[in-house]
């Protein structure tokens, strides 16, 4: 499996930035995909995950009705619209896969994609 993931940026605060994250390989319908972050000197934090079926998004609370997990099946792409963006969203974003789990302690999903910077400015 290889996530390729994009579509970071600066932006100000109340602004949005959709990031993108392309998979390929070996994919099952029950496999999930989760969006992750890590701000300097921070634990890297579950932000938003969902089904590669489509079912199922959750999010960390402190993205819940601002963030929005989707995914194109056509072009095997699972997408993360930020919008209302706020500096303590700052952080590089990751895409990770897993086969079966489908939760939010990174440790447990294997495939990774590289990270995208994220910077929301007051």
């Amino acid at each position: 499996v290889q996530l390729q993931a994009c579509g970071g940026g600066l932006v100000q605060a109340g602004g949005s930035l959709r990031l993108s994250c392309a998979a390929s390989g070996r994919i099952f319908s029950n496999s999930a995909v989760g969006w992750f972050r890590q701000a300097p000197g921070k634990d890297r934090d579950f932000v938003a995950g969902i089904r590669w079926s489509g079912a199922s998004p959750r999010y960390a609370d402190s993205v819940k009705g601002r963030f929005t997990i989707s995914r194109d099946n056509a072009e095997n792409t699972v997408y993360l619209q930020m919008n209302s963006l706020k500096p303590e969203d700052t952080a590089v974003y990751y895409c990770a896969l897993e086969h079966v789990y489908f939760g939010t302690n990174d440790d447990r999903y294997r495939y990774w994609g590289q990270g995208t910077q994220v910077t929301v400015s007051s």
